[in-house]
């Protein structure tokens, strides 16, 4: 007798489904394409990653830029809260870069109602796990808002050995396409240039810059920890989630800590 029965599969029952251990998500700027690509490589089995985008923020640290950025974070968070996230991440370095580190994930965290991690708050912890008191920075950024990260670091209680950029942004916030292209070799060659012998940390800043392969490559090479915008806000946001999972193949930071 023909039927559905007949189909290959028909009658068999659907294979389990795997054990969802966390729902993270996060706050993107609109121009940003790889966050979302990296921490899909990095999300463990049972974690699930859910994006939504607001309007950039270059340094929006006191005054009206950062009333602006307040109230697109709330609307933002509101958004994400409603997926039942576990936690949630804004994940832009130089827009969450403001004082106290954590105001700003704990203003999210008010609107969420569950744990939030900025980006800057992230690198902050990261470096403070792997134990940096000195720190260099490589950016791709323009001389303008490298002054601003320097100074979100120092405020922090790092000494900031180096810090250099790229030069994008010079032209205005339309040139941060660009980031995302930055060829790999390019990408090596200014982070090895960056550093500086007497950093216990080499940082590499901005979660649209593609450096998530070369984490490893360059711990080897400059001997010293190396920690990104992806990989940290990654990491914090994990945490938050109460997903202890470690990684062989991302740094040091998501290995050891």
């Amino acid at each position: 007798m023909d039927g559905p029965m007949d189909e290959p599969g028909a009658g068999r029952p659907p294979p389990p489904a795997k054990r969802l251990r966390a729902k993270i998500g996060v706050i993107l700027p609109p121009p940003n394409t790889l966050k979302e690509a990296e921490w899909s490589l990095m999300a463990p089995e049972g974690v699930s990653v859910h994006a939504t985008r607001m309007p950039l923020h270059d340094s929006a640290s006191s005054g009206e830029g950062k009333r602006r950025l307040y109230g697109d974070i709330e609307r933002a968070a509101g958004y994400l809260a409603e997926a039942g996230l576990d936690a949630i991440a804004y994940g832009c370095t130089a827009g969450s870069m403001v004082q106290p580190v954590s105001e700003l994930g704990d203003f999210m965290g008010g609107i969420s109602g569950v744990p939030c991690v900025t980006t800057a708050a992230s690198l902050v912890a990261a470096a403070g796990a792997l134990g940096a008191e000195r720190i260099a920075i490589a950016t791709p950024y323009h001389d303008a808002l490298n002054e601003h990260e320097a100074r979100f670091f120092t405020g922090a209680g790092f000494e900031v050995t180096n810090i250099a950029g790229l030069g994008i942004g010079a032209d205005g916030p339309a040139d941060y396409v660009r980031i995302a292209r930055t060829d790999r070799d390019e990408i090596a060659g200014h982070a090895v240039d960056s550093d500086t012998g007497d950093a216990d940390l080499l940082v590499i800043s901005c979660t649209d810059l593609p450096v998530l392969g070369l984490i490893p490559e360059l711990e080897d090479r400059l001997g010293k920890p190396v920690v990104t915008s992806n990989q940290a806000t990654f990491w914090a946001t994990l945490r938050a989630a109460g997903i202890g999972d470690r990684f062989e193949a991302f740094g040091a930071l998501l290995k050891n800590h």
